[in-house]
């Protein structure tokens, strides 16, 4: 793992579009070293919008819960899922038209911040709406999947915030609105329109409120196939760090488009030497995880870089890639990237 020069990686860059759950914190507590390293970046005036699939909670509700562990004020906002879905819906619906409002608060406030009229599933009362939103609530209901469900079958517009399976909490993996949307599309052949991570419109939305080029904005994320595939297909460069749904494993074998321009431990890396990564070429293919358990790699982390490439490289030639998980965490205890 190579730093292409010794000065931080967010020199490069003006802007942060950066994810919160597994990156920021996991369920209410901070990851360690989190808070600390934003504040330092905004310190140095530095913008951040933290961009988040979860939907369940309003932006001021995000904001205070960031300041109450420690965050300081500056140039720094949250931007929802739930905020891109009604951004979505505003340009499409008349004013003030009825929608179904299925997740957490922040579904519905973000519905009428834009001056539509959000309605739950115990309002409708044989009110028709013109469309349904579906995001993240931890007290979200089989009558209203079942609403929704029924909506749908009949060709109500079906707008969801994401498809984020799995969410990260303190005390381990917990279902997310994915799980939730697979729920109804068990009983409908729809296909709902995503509006967050991976696809543009919520880094569309946070790029705006940093105000940044894409050139000059960087995305921060603990998933590959939403923070990662989504930096990617919006042309922008992005950092994965290992403190919440991806591990090194999932890095390894990550495809093409779910790849990250640089890794790190954690957060911090932000405020460290830049650490890329590329496909090795093909003459230059390093040893697999297997054989980097040897003693003198231990603790060694520069070696990160080298398993990544090598993996990357193997997976785009057709080659077997060692794919044993045990000997994947062993590898991660040597190089000290278990979590706390």
């Amino acid at each position: 793992m190579t730093a292409e020069r010794a000065v931080p990686l967010m020199t490069r860059y003006r802007g942060l579009i950066c994810d919160l759950d597994g990156v920021v914190y996991r369920g209410a507590a901070a990851v360690p070293g989190a808070i600390e390293t934003l504040n330092d970046l905004t310190a140095d005036g530095v913008r951040v919008a933290f961009a988040t699939n979860n939907a369940a909670r309003p932006p001021d509700a995000v904001e205070g819960h960031l300041r109450a562990l420690g965050l300081q004020p500056g140039r720094w906002s949250a931007v929802t899922s739930s905020q891109a879905a009604a951004s979505y819906l505003s340009t499409r619906l008349p004013p003030r038209s009825a929608v179904l409002a299925v997740g957490g608060a922040g579904v519905a406030q973000a519905l009428a911040d834009v001056g539509l009229t959000p309605l739950r599933t115990t309002e409708l009362a044989g009110t028709s709406v013109a469309a349904v939103v579906q995001g993240l609530g931890a007290d979200v209901s089989w009558t209203e999947l079942a609403e929704v469900g029924y909506l749908v079958q009949a060709g109500t517009v079906w707008v969801v915030t994401n498809l984020d399976r799995m969410l990260p909490t303190a005390r381990g993996a917990a279902p997310g609105n994915g799980a939730l949307v697979a729920a109804v599309q068990a009983t409908t052949t729809a296909t709902p329109q995503v509006v967050g991570k991976p696809g543009p419109a919520l880094f569309d939305l946070a790029r705006s409120r940093l105000g940044t080029e894409p050139v000059a904005s960087l995305v921060c994320g603990d998933r590959l196939d939403t923070d990662i595939a989504g930096a990617n297909a919006a042309g922008l460069d992005s950092i994965l760090v290992l403190s919440g749904a991806a591990r090194l494993q999932d890095l390894a074998f990550a495809p093409p488009a779910e790849r990250p321009t640089y890794v790190a431990t954690d957060l911090t890396g932000l405020l460290q030497p830049p650490v890329r990564l590329r496909v090795a070429p093909a003459d230059h293919l390093e040893a697999g995880p297997d054989a980097l358990l040897r003693p003198h790699f231990a603790g060694n982390r520069s070696v990160i870089q080298s398993v990544v490439a090598a993996a990357w490289a193997a997976c785009d030639q057709g080659r077997v890639v060692l794919s044993d998980r045990t000997t994947w965490h062993t590898l991660e205890h040597h190089l000290g990237l278990t979590r706390p």
